[in-house]
């Protein structure tokens, strides 16, 4: 187990390079960098995505490396705006360069914050893992009691009317379900039950320990919903599938015939060994819910998280978030993918990755 432990880590080596290494490439072709941001700034006339956006080319370069937005503006300047950002290296020592700094887990400031990239994520970080930790509890607390219901009830009424809701709430994107909750609950069209944006309200030092919590679980019903729906419904399936699949085993049939009740057969044998795919995918759900759900949602609930920080770097071409965060956010998908097998061992030690090649 050890030694796959370790082919495991050092594959992840390759791989995360691989990821910086795509995307890095493929920013040197996406115009309005953080040097054009700055030039758009002091000649007053917004950003260089505003530009771009808008269908002009003042962000853009020209073909002889000359900044069109720079008009006016002195080479030094330019120059030491280049300086500041890095970009008066090639690419190829900028990439050899950040990686170095990566591996040793500095990843400098902010182009536009005053603020360390590490602090900047510690100061964000609470409100996605709140987010995340919360969907996916909701999400197993629905489903498994949901899937194990259906399975057990395949075929029948029950099983149809929960799988058409089942379909349509996968079937809705998260960013129009989200809107659709605003305009329901949030004082949009309708009810003015829950608050439009924020995690607590202005008093929040104020109130009780209670009132504190109540405040919380007030603000955070909409977007928890929101970032639970997704999950919800494919961890559903899950469940019932892998539990019909257990139940129409021979060993159940052998149960059965020996006169064990069903309550017996069900949650002394088929419980345990349905459950382990179910149990192990918990921190891929975490993760994936933690990751992409809070996109969504934090840019549409107007909350501080990680999610709207991503969503910021990646308009304002901060890149020194953009890329550490990418960094941050594939290394912990990589440890957790090999988290999750180490789960299935747990849960069942009959399960030898060690002998599989990788």
């Amino acid at each position: 187990m050890g030694a796959y432990i370790l082919r495991r880590l050092l594959l992840i080596i390759p791989t995360l390079i691989g990821i910086m290494l795509i995307n890095f490439t493929l920013i040197q072709f996406v115009p309005g960098g953080p040097v054009e941001q700055v030039l758009a700034e002091l000649e007053g006339d917004g950003s260089a995505t505003d530009r771009i956006s808008g269908g002009g080319s003042d962000g853009t370069q020209t073909n002889d490396g000359k900044y069109k937005g720079a008009r006016g503006l002195p080479q030094d300047l330019i120059d030491d705006l280049e300086r500041q950002f890095g970009f008066d290296k090639p690419p190829v020592e900028r990439f050899l360069l950040m990686m170095w700094n990566y591996a040793r887990f500095d990843f400098g400031e902010s182009y536009f914050r005053s603020i360390t990239i590490v602090d900047l994520i510690l100061e964000k970080m609470p409100v996605s893992i709140t987010l995340g930790l919360w969907s996916t509890l909701l999400a197993y607390l629905i489903s498994i009691p949901l899937g194990i219901a259906k399975a057990v009830r395949d075929g029948s009424r029950f099983d149809v009317w929960t799988s058409g809701i089942i379909v349509a709430a996968y079937a809705i994107p998260g960013m129009l379900f989200a809107i659709l909750l605003i305009v329901l609950f949030a004082g949009g069209s309708y009810w003015q039950i829950f608050p439009l944006k924020g995690l607590t309200s202005e008093g929040f030092a104020d109130l009780s320990l209670l009132g504190k919590i109540k405040d919380y679980f007030w603000h955070a019903a909409l977007p928890i919903i929101t970032s639970t729906i997704a999950a919800f419904t494919t961890l559903t399936l899950l469940t019932k599938n892998s539990f019909l699949e257990e139940i129409n085993k021979q060993y159940v049939m052998t149960a059965r015939a020996k006169g064990l009740s069903e309550w017996r057969v069900f949650y002394g044998h088929v419980f345990r060994n349905a459950m382990l795919i179910v149990i192990s995918g918990f921190p891929a759900l975490f993760v994936g819910i933690f990751f992409s759900g809070s996109l969504i949602t934090e840019v549409i609930f107007s909350l501080d998280g990680l999610g709207l920080l991503g969503f910021e770097a990646a308009v304002k071409r901060d890149y020194q978030v953009f890329f550490a965060t990418l960094y941050i956010f594939a290394l912990i998908g990589l440890l957790v993918k090999l988290l999750s097998d180490l789960t299935y061992i747990w849960i069942d030690p009959r399960i030898d990755f060690a002998s599989r090649e990788t």
